[in-house]
């Protein structure tokens, strides 16, 4: 008995043993490859020099629920006031202060109370490529649509987001807090790496580091979630562009502002109106897939392609960034 009871003890700990020695290996793989970006895509970069900043507001800050003081832009309203209010987020590696500038401006130009945000991992905001938790991001848009409350109490708002910015907004439009507002536009969203509206790597816009993510995914599973904070994700920004750009993202930022994994969830759980506005030059979409992706949806899902634009183009091209803003300022708040 006491033999048998012996072998099975070794058994175990040799199990044991195997197991700490396999998660040991997985850690030290992860730990050990540098995340390389890719190459710079001219077409961003280019599209970054359109667009005049000399007008650029002041950053203002309001404090999230974490006590992190945050970022934002405020276009107060510049012609006769429609009454409306938007939030206008940035796509991946940007900021309020980027090429998003000309969108922002153009809505204030057309009565639109205008906020532009740093959202956290960005610009002003927090630790730059990071976040501290999965679903910080919409923690920290509640806490900010109560601040701005407090300057447009029962204005309509419309949530914007481009690009990256464009799939969180989603990830808002389906998520517990999306009564906050009335509308969502999406401007070239990213859906997601398998989505049919992607292109393969964004169009050379960025690098994963896939062994890490599904090494990180891998421990997530087993509940361990010390490496999180590693970078998986690198974008094709300028060398030495670190002081407005941020190069890469940690997991838990790339995993918070996006959709919630299959961007199917999240056009289903959506109950207020979306529309999606892309260029049909798009480099990093494939701007004809968007009415396939959300087919079916329960909600109006309005979708506009412009003939001439590019990804960026969709935010800085005075033709594109004013047929949005103008469809922020006028189009019926109950459907697209």
């Amino acid at each position: 008995m006491f033999k048998r009871l012996l072998r099975d003890g070794f058994s175990a700990l040799k199990w044991v043993l195997c197991g700490v020695g396999a998660l040991a290996l997985l850690l030290a793989g992860l730990l050990k490859a540098p995340l390389v970006p890719p190459p710079e895509l001219q077409s961003i970069s280019a599209a970054r020099g359109t667009v005049d900043l000399s007008s650029l507001p002041a950053v203002e800050r309001f404090q999230a629920r974490d006590g992190t003081w945050l970022g934002f832009r405020h276009y107060a309203a510049s012609a006769p006031a429609t009454g409306r209010a938007a939030i206008v987020v940035h796509g991946s590696s940007g900021s309020s202060g980027g090429t998003i500038h000309a969108l922002s401006q153009a809505l204030a130009a057309r009565g639109v109370e205008t906020f532009a945000v740093d959202m956290r991992g960005h610009g002003t905001s927090g630790t730059r490529g990071d976040i501290v938790y999965v679903g910080q991001l919409e923690d920290d848009l509640a806490d900010f649509v109560a601040v701005l409350r407090k300057t447009v109490p029962s204005a309509p708002l419309t949530l914007i987001g481009h690009s990256a910015g464009g799939g969180f907004a989603l990830r808002v439009a389906g998520s517990p807090i999306q009564n906050l507002f009335a509308r969502t536009v999406l401007l070239a969203p990213y859906l997601g790496y398998d989505a049919p509206s992607t292109r393969p790597s964004s169009g050379g816009w960025a690098r994963a580091d896939i062994p890490r993510i599904l090494g990180l995914l891998a421990l997530r599973k087993l509940g361990v979630t010390c490496c999180e904070g590693l970078p998986v994700l690198a974008f094709a920004v300028p060398p030495n562009s670190e002081k407005t750009l941020v190069p890469t993202y940690t997991d838990r930022l790339m995993r918070n502002f996006a959709v919630h994994g299959d961007f199917r969830l999240d056009v289903a759980a959506a109950t207020k109106p979306l529309t999606i506005i892309c260029g049909a030059d798009d480099e990093l979409m494939f701007a004809d897939k968007y009415a396939e992706a959300v087919r079916g949806a329960a909600v109006p899902v309005d979708v506009r392609l412009l003939d001439g634009i590019n990804h960026m183009g969709i935010v800085a091209a005075p033709k594109a960034v004013s047929l949005v803003a103008e469809d922020v300022a006028t189009r019926g708040m109950a459907g697209s």
